[in-house]
């Protein structure tokens, strides 16, 4: 035989299994439909035999595993993952808020297909060479969708993380506007690199939205500074003054005072006052408003 001849030979046999496929699908699918109730059924036992979705009440898991059972049958019938795609995020932003982790999603339609592919086994047993293409037909296509589900599902919860997360970073650095054209900005806790650029970009958008002309910084619940961050809160400063926004930073503690000094910190261009009450009257000061304290006096 020669070589055009094995490369002639090698298309037939695609070309033969890809019409055993197109043959073989729709009668999976209507066995699949058939027997939907005790497959379901045997599923959702096999899921609780297997301790999953132990967060979701039974009625919960029960309206979700005909849900997944019907959207995965139309899979096979289709070809189609944009559908189950769409399913999965829907599936996602529900039970992702009830606690169910990645390898419970993946664990159910990893028994899902085990429970469809033993009741194929089954059906046709007695026919070895007909359940061999009968497999052949259906492990791609389930594999593609379990593959279709566990990434749907991962991409969903990283989506839901880095959510937390920047609800997490807003809350840990807050700009409150404290009256027309002022905004305080107290920090608490550690400032690292990563928080102080999350710190200027939550500022400069609070500037802006707020129309502010003044900003308190206050870092008394700050326990150190380093270099890069100190460097960052001078570039803060620098930034929020090209918005049209006076800074003024309060609560220097005497050590993060002397690293200033000693990293070489351009201090001119830092307005600070020394609490965060002198800060206030400083920007009102700014402001064209008058402070008069409680005996009167200005």
């Amino acid at each position: 035989m020669s070589e055009g001849d094995g490369g002639t030979t090698e298309f037939a046999r695609v070309h033969h299994e890809d019409e055993d496929v197109e043959q073989l699908l729709p009668q999976l699918v209507a066995h699949l439909r058939e027997h939907r109730s005790r497959l379901r059924e045997e599923w959702a036992g096999r899921i609780q035999d297997s301790h999953l979705l132990r967060s979701m009440t039974p009625q919960e898991v029960g309206a979700e595993t005909t849900s997944v059972y019907d959207n995965y049958v139309e899979v096979l019938e289709t070809g189609s993952v944009e559908a189950l795609q769409h399913y999965a995020r829907d599936l996602s932003e529900r039970i992702i808020p009830r606690g169910v982790e990645t390898h419970e999603v993946v664990g159910i339609v990893l028994l899902l297909r085990d429970v469809l592919a033993r009741s194929l086994f089954e059906k046709y047993q007695r026919d070895f060479d007909l359940l061999n293409r009968v497999l052949d037909a259906y492990e791609p296509a389930a594999n593609r969708i379990a593959n279709t589900v566990a990434v749907s599902f991962v991409d969903e919860r990283e989506r839901v993380i880095r959510q937390q997360q920047d609800s997490i970073r807003e809350l840990s650095t807050p700009v409150l506007p404290v009256r027309e054209r002022l905004l305080i900005l107290p920090i608490i806790g550690v400032l690292d690199t990563e928080r102080a650029r999350q710190l200027t970009e939550q500022l400069l958008r609070g500037i802006r939205t707020h129309r502010a002309k003044v900003v308190v910084i206050d870092i008394t619940g700050a326990p150190d500074v380093d270099e890069a961050v100190a460097n960052h809160l001078v570039r803060t400063v620098d930034a929020s003054r090209l918005m049209g926004a006076s800074v003024i930073i309060t609560g220097l503690s005497p050590e993060i005072a002397q690293t200033l000094v000693t990293i070489g910190v351009d201090l001119s261009k830092m307005n600070t006052i020394g609490d965060l009450q002198g800060g206030l009257e400083e920007a009102e000061r700014l402001l064209g408003f008058t402070v008069i304290r409680e005996d009167g006096s200005p």
